[in-house]
């Protein structure tokens, strides 16, 4: 497991949010879709096409990120690009 990801499956209050780095986040900039469990990374590719003011740059960045979590956390992934979890929201 990457160091400071956990296994905790509560949902993230706004202190445990705050507290995550960047680095647990799909996005880490914006700091949207955290990936430190498994329901989370689920979200994350559910709500991937809803992440607003990310760059295609960022949207490569975080796909491979939420695949490296998902192989983490044993999430079946088939999407093979970020352009088949649906149009990005402007």
């Amino acid at each position: 497991m990457r160091q400071g990801m956990t296994k905790k499956t509560a949902p993230l209050d706004a202190a445990d949010r705050n507290a995550m780095p960047d680095r647990e986040f799909a996005f880490p900039r914006l700091r949207k879709e955290p990936l430190n469990d498994a329901k989370h990374v689920r979200n994350a590719i559910a709500r991937f096409d809803q992440v607003k003011d990310a760059t295609d740059d960022e949207r490569d960045e975080a796909f491979r990120r939420i695949q490296r979590a998902a192989r983490e956390f044993g999430v079946d992934m088939t999407e093979k690009s970020w352009h088949e979890l649906g149009k990005p929201a402007k």
